[in-house]
Formats: C-alpha cells, sequence, structure tokens
C-alpha cells in the first residue's frame, strides 16, 4: 500500500491570504445593521413585507449552496489533479 503524499498547499490558502490582505472598511461593516434595523421597522410597519424577506432569504440561500457547491467540485478536482501527476 502507498503512503499518501503530502499536499504542497492547502487549496484555500490563496483565497484566505486574499482576504486576509483587504481588510473591510467601518462603514462596510455598519451598513449590514443599518439594513436589518430598517427591515426590522418595515415588517411592523407593513407585516406583509415579512413574506417578501422569507422568499427572498430562500432564493437567496439556494443561490449561495449552488454556489458552494461548484466551489467544492473546483476544488475535488484540483485535488484529484494533484494526486493522478
Amino acid at each position: 500500500m502507498t503512503e499518501p503524499v503530502p499536499m504542497p498547499m492547502c487549496p484555500m490558502a490563496e483565497t484566505c491570504k486574499g482576504m486576509m490582505a483587504k481588510s473591510p472598511s467601518r462603514f462596510m461593516l455598519l451598513v449590514p445593521g443599518i439594513v436589518l434595523i430598517v427591515l426590522g421597522v418595515a415588517v411592523v410597519v407593513e407585516p406583509r413585507i415579512l413574506v417578501w424577506l422569507v422568499a427572498l432569504a430562500l432564493v437567496a440561500m439556494g443561490i449561495a449552496v449552488l454556489m458552494l457547491g461548484r466551489f467544492l467540485r473546483e476544488v475535488a478536482g484540483k485535488f484529484q489533479g494533484m494526486h493522478e501527476g
């Protein structure tokens, strides 16, 4: 039985390095909080908005799962390519 070949580098290393190099500005950290507060007030004023928000969240989660699946397929393909050659 052959020994497993150690990976020279984690496949996510380049992505993580790029994300850590660019830190988000303070304004970009405040935007989600402000949006959530505005949406909360809008739901209190007009409760029918809640149905649309739930539908929008479900669509966004579906898109995110599809993107994650595609990303994982690409990483698995690169990983398999490393072990074949």
